[in-house]
């Protein structure tokens, strides 16, 4: 019997849904493009000591060993050992979507914990999902309709439009933030993409905004989380701060959660207040797929609490964090050992590459450094800036991520994570960066005067900037992604990095 497809009856778009047909998932963009060229050529100091480095993964490796060392003192927290399989069959029959009492109390505790202690969360508005990443598209979900906007300040973590937009249907905007004030948010851009949209007919729903900030490592000052409290209140919109890497903190100024904001803010809707949370990037775990909503709306905790059903943590991995979480001595010495650990690689790493002539924005949390690479570029346009993004790639053979992946407005920023490899493959990546800056410097280059730098930035600033915003790229949230590389784009559908 012939099929349909064999006489053209159908073709895929017909057959399929259009989110099975579209490119809303943005894996063809640099950032997963990266990782594709590592994925053909993964570094390995013995049997492939000439292969590509992998940077470009914001995975905390440092301190594994205080956990595997807790698992070891701590049979019993595992259903799959003598000491803890007696309570196999009250962990693997069905479990309420509510979520384990235990694990929520712990949860609860340890994000208290983690923002030292200087706010305390409720149990009972701790809502699970699968990863940050269906935390995030859970919040979109109750918050907003497909067509609705939020603004989110640039430059943000690539997968935002996957994870905010493609399955919800909702529009992200940028908020452009520069390197003259360290791309902190100011209240002028703010309003001014806030009108920008309603000029457009898009209903701004929300802002969502990292704290501490991936790709920048740095922390959201109080003075700012106020006014951004003040802006979605006076707006009757809703603030989704994403605080994921809080317990990443390594230095001063100190971590405020909005949390600790809104506590002092009496006159605040607090419906409009909601933190997304995971334990991918505090505890290093994003393979155990643990993703908070917790919101001070009762709606929103009743509906993503439904929702949560689509996405649950397993019962077995809920029951062996209740134990671990609960551990307050492991939880404080895990917390200030890793923040130790950070710290140090942090330090050393931005120090080598001041040595040859590269800074990075000046940070205190996160696993990653904001690396300045303008001064390399051969213009100032986001077409040089994937020029030399290739050179790193292919010639250094280090993953990085280009700053226009990130939706940066300035060509040249680049995000290098160095919490995910360990100290010997730290030292090989910084020796391939001093002989490529070396050799930089050997090769004989046009120089462009300093007025001439000037006006290819600010161009780069305005393409860019236009090709992210116009009506078309508000309609598709693939089409504010940066152009495509000539790697093929990777097939991988990575987690929350």
């Amino acid at each position: 019997m012939q099929s349909s497809m064999s006489n053209g009856a159908y073709d895929s778009h017909q057959l399929l849904s259009k989110v099975a047909t579209n490119n809303g998932h943005g894996e063809d963009v640099e950032y997963f493009d990266g990782w594709k060229a590592y994925d053909n050529d993964p570094y390995h100091s013995s049997s492939n000591p000439n292969g590509v480095i992998q940077m470009g993964l914001a995975e905390n490796q440092l301190s594994f060993d205080l956990v595997k060392e807790w698992m070891l003192k701590n049979p019993q927290a595992s259903i799959c050992t003598p000491e803890g399989v007696d309570k196999f069959m009250e962990i693997a029959i069905f479990q309420d979507y509510h979520g384990l009492p235990e694990f929520r109390s712990a949860v609860a505790k340890f994000m208290g914990k983690a923002r030292g202690d200087k706010v305390t969360f409720d149990p009972e508005r701790i809502v699970m999902s699968g990863g940050a990443t269906g935390a995030n598209e859970t919040i979109l979900f109750c918050l907003a309709d497909r067509g609705d906007a939020f603004l989110v300040p640039s430059p943000y973590y690539p997968a935002f439009n996957r994870d905010l937009g493609w399955r919800t249907g909702v529009k992200l905007i940028p908020i452009t933030c520069e390197s003259w004030n360290g791309f902190k948010i100011t209240e002028q851009a703010l309003i001014s993409a806030y009108e920008d949209a309603l000029t457009k007919n898009v209903r701004v729903k929300g802002i969502i905004v990292t704290n501490p900030s991936n790709p920048l490592g740095t922390v959201q000052d109080k003075d700012t989380l106020k006014m951004l409290v003040n802006f979605v209140n006076d707006k009757r919109i809703h603030l989704v701060c994403d605080e994921i890497y809080a317990a990443t903190v390594f230095s001063l100024p100190r971590y405020t959660s909005v949390a600790e904001i809104v506590t002092d803010m009496p006159h605040v809707n607090l419906d409009l207040i909601h933190i997304i949370y995971s334990l991918s990037k505090d505890m290093g775990m994003p393979g155990f797929r643990v993703g908070i909503v917790y919101s001070y709306n009762d709606r929103v905790v009743t509906t993503a609490r439904r929702m949560s059903s689509f996405g649950l943590v397993s019962s077995q991995t809920q029951h062996m964090l209740a134990a671990l979480l609960s551990d307050d001595e492991f939880v404080t010495r895990f917390l200030d050992t890793s923040r130790e650990r950070l710290s140090r690689r942090h330090q050393h790493f931005t120090g080598e590459l001041s040595k040859v002539g590269i800074e990075c924005l000046k940070s205190n949390a996160g696993l990653f450094v904001w690396m300045d690479l303008r001064h390399l570029l051969e213009e100032a346009t986001t077409e040089g800036e994937l020029k030399l993004w290739r050179v790193i790639i292919n010639d250094v053979k280090i993953n990085v991520s280009p700053g226009s992946s990130f939706h940066c407005s300035e060509p040249g920023w680049f995000r290098v994570c160095f919490a995910n490899i360990d100290d010997g493959t730290v030292e090989v990546a910084l020796q391939r960066i001093r002989s490529f800056v070396k050799r930089d410097k050997r090769e004989v280059k046009p120089k462009t005067s300093l007025k001439k730098r000037k006006e290819q930035m600010q161009l780069g600033r305005l393409s860019f900037n236009n090709r992210r915003i116009d009506e078309s790229s508000l309609m598709s949230p693939h089409n504010l992604l940066s152009p495509h590389s000539p790697i093929p784009q990777s097939p991988l559908v990575k987690a929350r990095t």
